[in-house]
């Protein structure tokens, strides 16, 4: 996946940008006495990717480093963190570096440019750019990980289904996310999640281009990657040559607004997938849309109650079920696993295949280990923006929720609804939101998916104003969509990377 979400009653949104000075990047890191420190952007020593990727058979020509930065750019003497860096050299022509995020935020950076290399190298992106990709600080194979969650923990946090809205209810599942919380203090550090968010990543960011010796970057960002990618242009715009936005993330954004509008996002993907599947006669949410929202809780409501069969001994619970839903409606090639979870919850059989897709999404191998994913999205959304404390404002956002996206709402509306784990974050949020700001005329493009249910469409209209950007429209029901096989898009994105040569006004594909 491009983006992960942490899914729970709400889908908890992308946030804002933080707002913080610009860091010019000085060719040393300054202390408080003015005194230089540290070289800015000091070269990796490249070496292997198999401590990494296990593997280098697809990709020999891979090679990986650690690009250290201060936790604290106010300290810069103190602690550091230590970057995953992989580069895949360009193959012909060399133009310079094209940096990839993948979004999240909590996804790997490293681990999206092994997976995309083979793909792009015969094309004019993988001849002309050497794909670049950093793991964020606290991310993948970035030192030291934001760790919240043993595997066991997680696997409980997994088994709660977290739909009881009442006074008693409300405060045991508030109670979960403070356990949360506060396991991310003891593992991680108070100091590193207070600075481990999207403006200390943009920072980041500039050091890595340093140290690959580019005056300017390239820079594609889906998801979460678009609001990385905006933070940057802001702080850098000099130093972009040319940035590619997919499945846009607005900065001036509300958490509590942008997570409706997601909501929403998510219920038209539930209802495309819905009609889908009505085209089969053997569809378990029936032929009549009228009933496809009811179907759907008669099959995984009861799960509240007593897990689904599996041939895991896990069973499917029914925040697993929500989950491996979600997972589904974030590309039609899943589409077939969420018919087949659902039919084995239909017939009382197996409902494994929603089991997988909760696995998948939640980053859960054969071995029953997770990734760091999930725990560093919490750490990082929760302090890219102020989030209200006010429990009156979350029982409103769950009215409002269940408007947005009725396949999701379990119960009947109480008056009442949990905090979301942000309003309650040990560590206080550096930002608000705000509008991004252009890097300069003809140097952005921000593509959209008019039916995207991670990241709606008209958070890319809204971006693409902003940033004075060209707008690709992809007319579709997916997550994102640059290089994934759409020629349109590709053709115009790559000859905006190679040429600088913008798409035609109001591209739609």
């Amino acid at each position: 996946m491009l983006a992960m979400w942490l899914v729970g009653r709400l889908i908890a949104a992308l946030l804002a940008t933080l707002m913080t000075a610009t860091f010019t990047g000085p060719t040393a890191w300054a202390s408080p006495e003015g005194q230089a420190t540290q070289q800015y952007g000091q070269p990796p020593v490249w070496g292997s990717c198999v401590e990494f990727l296990g593997s280098v058979n697809a990709i020999p020509t891979a090679q990986c480093g650690m690009v250290g930065v201060p936790i604290d750019y106010a300290n810069p003497d103190g602690p550091q963190a230590q970057l995953a860096v992989i580069r895949v050299p360009a193959t012909g022509d060399r133009i310079g570096a094209l940096m990839v995020n993948p979004g999240g935020p909590g996804a790997s950076a490293v681990d999206t440019v092994a997976a995309m290399a083979g793909g792009l190298a015969a094309t004019e992106i993988g001849r002309r750019f050497d794909l670049v990709g950093f793991d964020p600080r606290g991310v993948g194979h970035s030192t030291p990980q934001v760790r919240c969650r043993s595997d066991s923990e997680f696997d409980a946090y997994r088994r709660e289904p977290m739909t009881d809205y009442s006074a008693a209810g409300v405060v045991h599942i508030e109670q979960l996310y403070q356990q949360v919380a506060q396991n991310c203090v003891d593992r991680t550090g108070r100091e590193f999640l207070a600075n481990v968010g999207t403006a200390s990543t943009a920072r980041d960011m500039d050091v890595v281009r340093a140290a690959l010796g580019e005056s300017q970057i390239n820079y594609l960002g889906y998801s979460y990657g678009t609001e990385l990618g905006a933070k940057y242009a802001e702080q850098f715009g000099d130093r972009v040559r040319a940035m590619v936005l997919d499945g846009a993330v607005d900065p001036s954004s509300d958490p509590v607004a942008e997570n409706i509008r997601q909501l929403a996002g998510f219920q038209t993907a539930f209802d495309d997938y819905a009609a889908d599947c009505a085209r089969s006669v053997d569809c378990p949410l029936g032929q009549d849309p009228a009933q496809f929202v009811a179907r759907y809780h008669q099959l995984v409501d009861p799960l509240v109650g007593q897990p689904g069969r599996t041939s895991d001994p896990r069973g499917l619970s029914y925040q697993d079920a929500i989950t491996g839903t979600v997972n589904a409606l974030y590309t039609q090639r899943y589409w077939k696993f969420l018919t087949s979870g659902l039919l084995g919850l239909q017939r009382g059989t197996d409902a494994g295949d929603l089991l997988l897709l909760a696995d998948d999404y939640q980053e859960r191998d054969a071995s029953g280990h997770y990734s760091n994913q999930q725990d560093a999205f919490t750490a990082i959304r929760c302090v890219d923006s102020p989030y209200p404390s006010d429990p009156a404002v979350w029982a409103d956002a769950d009215r409002q929720a269940r408007a947005a996206a009725p396949f999701m709402a379990y119960g009947e509306f109480t008056g009442l609804a949990p905090r979301d784990a942000c309003a309650m974050w040990p560590v206080p949020s550096t930002s608000a939101p705000q509008e991004a700001t252009s890097p300069g005329p003809g140097k952005v493009v921000v593509v959209s998916t008019t039916h995207d249910p991670a990241t709606p469409y008209q958070a890319g209209v809204d971006l693409a104003r902003e940033m004075d950007a060209s707008l690709i429209t992809f007319n579709g029901t997916q997550h994102t969509v640059v290089f994934n096989g759409d020629a349109c898009v590709d053709s115009a994105v790559e000859a905006f990377f190679v040429d600088v040569m913008p798409p035609p006004p109001n591209l739609q594909c």
